[in-house]
């Protein structure tokens, strides 16, 4: 398991809930936000939910990205579509060599509930390409309701984890149980296409029967 974790954009919904869950899990996070001020708030927030619930004082700190990015072992990328680019280019040479997850949805407001994937494929391929070489990307965390996960109550939901070396694919899924929920390697980078446009499928389900749907992968005994 990696000593410590930068979550960029840790204050957003998806970042916030990852780290509450990896935090109560015992592993060691730092909040990554554009504005020292946002991330010191969520850690705060972080440490009262984790000890309220677990009694337990966790390994939290907070930075702006670049250095979040800077002090990890891993690193995983929790921002909009729209943001993406931009937030990879800020931490682009801190990076460098490292494991990136990266969670990033090509949902194109207003039409979220609708498809709509980029030309060049899907956002996770995106990711590697603005960053090093050097940088392992996977993808993971796609198919799962931000408010679910900030619960901290068990998950009914699998994830699928994307990436192009085995072993870095084992290590994502590390991650995604740690925060408790089980894992499946979905096989390359690029079949994370399938995750990033299911997206938006779950959006019109949930939307048609006011829940948090998920993913299941039957017929394994996994």
């Amino acid at each position: 398991m990696t000593t410590r974790i930068a979550i960029i954009g840790g204050t957003g919904a998806l970042g916030l809930g990852l780290a509450l869950r990896w935090a109560h899990a015992g592993l060691n996070v730092v909040i990554g936000s554009r504005q020292l001020e946002g991330a010191m708030k969520a850690r705060e927030t972080v440490i009262q939910r984790v000890f309220e619930h677990a009694g337990t004082q966790p390994r939290v700190d907070a930075a702006v990205n670049p250095d979040a990015a800077a002090s990890a072992d891993v690193v995983v990328v929790t921002v909009p579509f729209a943001q993406q680019q931009a937030v990879l280019g800020s931490i682009r040479e801190h990076v460098q060599g490292k494991l990136v997850m990266d969670t990033t949805v090509p949902l194109v407001p207003p039409k979220v509930g609708t498809v709509q994937l980029p030309e060049y494929g899907c956002a996770a391929v995106a990711a590697q390409q603005a960053l090093d070489e050097t940088t392992r990307v996977i993808s993971a965390f796609h198919n799962v309701a931000a408010d679910s996960l900030r619960s901290l109550a068990p998950l009914d939901c699998d994830v699928l984890v994307f990436g192009n070396d085995r072993q870095d694919r084992e290590q994502g899924a590390n991650l995604v149980e740690a925060a408790g929920l089980r894992a499946f390697e979905g096989g390359p980078l690029a079949n994370s296409i399938a995750a990033e446009a299911m997206t938006s499928v779950l959006i019109t389900i949930n939307r048609q029967h006011k829940c948090h749907a998920g993913i299941r992968i039957t017929g394994t005994d996994h």
